[in-house]
């Protein structure tokens, strides 16, 4: 391990979050991090997260609500390994349940006369992901977003909710994560196949180029955030790839090039630009967590740590 690595552990290691020290640990030490993972509940962003629930489970505004609805707290819950069954957790995946699998709203959803469904399947995605983190992927509920998700998927590999004739990048990486994660835990051939499919326009474009021109699609891409919520960027891209153990693909090696590139002199990274607002009264993309808008963030260097390891980079 060099010391630029070795100063930036080190770092994470000091982080005020247990998670962060935990997933330190697991994923960039093999330890176990047994001390800090059960402290996981007590961390100060872990009960940001869970503050203010409702009787009902969600947190006073409809699931999807920007970025503090029950769907947004939940990603970033499992992010930050909150353990699987957690009550809390559990109670606000029910209103992401119901509203996603209402009957009434599934319905409407139907393929255009193209053939293709025109879905913002980020939602279904990120969802799948959550419940397979939380020990739900037997729900059947669970199981009807896999299916949708696989019926609904575009013939190039991605998803998109717009008219057009290849799918989003935007639309297409949460998806992935979540069949990817369902098909971990369950095995079901058909998630496999369309999580693996989902991977190649990704890979074809080497993350960030058009396949006509060679140029950036989309400079916005190049910069890190974090959260991601449902945008796209070459991290949060590189993360799901390496999840998956397809980040040593010869394809992702510009774009893991471009995360080397922008790694800082002491070893660790900063955001490029942000989703997310701080909290005050009347603003829009409102977050209950501060994940740090100066200097460098910790969520931001664990998870490119975590790519670098699996490329084999570190």
């Amino acid at each position: 391990m060099d010391e630029r690595t070795a100063s930036a552990i080190e770092w994470l290691l000091g982080s005020r979050e247990p998670a962060v020290r935990y997933l330190t640990r697991r994923d960039l030490l093999g330890g176990a991090g047994r001390d800090d993972r059960e402290r996981i509940l007590e961390g100060p962003w872990v009960r940001a997260l869970l503050a203010g629930q409702h009787a009902d489970g969600g947190f006073g505004q409809h699931p999807y609500g920007k970025w503090t609805g029950a769907h947004w707290r939940l990603v970033s819950l499992v992010e930050l390994a909150v353990p699987a069954g957690h009550p809390p957790a559990m109670r606000a995946l029910e209103t992401v349940f119901d509203w996603l699998t209402a009957r009434e709203r599934l319905s409407r959803i139907l393929p255009k006369e193209d053939g293709r469904t025109y879905r913002c399947a980020s939602q279904e995605g990120n969802a799948l992901a959550v419940a397979c983190r939380l020990g739900a992927a037997g729900d059947d509920r669970a199981r009807l977003l896999a299916e949708v998700l696989v019926r609904w998927q575009w013939p190039d590999g991605g998803w998109n909710c717009s008219a057009g004739s290849i799918s989003s990048f935007h639309e297409t990486h949460a998806p992935m994560w979540g069949l990817h994660e369902y098909a971990a835990v369950t095995g079901d051939r058909a998630a496999v196949a369309t999580a693996r499919k989902a991977a190649e326009p990704f890979l074809t474009r080497r993350l960030f180029r058009s396949l006509r021109t060679g140029e950036v699609i989309n400079q916005q891409w190049l910069a890190l955030h974090y959260p991601p919520y449902w945008h796209y960027d070459v991290l949060q891209g590189l993360l799901v790839l390496s999840r998956m153990g397809l980040v040593g693909d010869p394809r992702a090696s510009e774009a893991l090039d471009h995360l080397e590139k922008r790694r800082l002199p002491d070893g660790r990274w900063r955001a490029g630009a942000y989703w997310w607002r701080p909290a005050k009264p009347g603003g829009a993309a409102q977050e209950v967590v501060d994940w740090g808008r100066s200097g460098p963030n910790q969520m931001i260097t664990l998870n490119a740590l975590r790519v670098l390891r699996a490329a084999g980079r570190l």
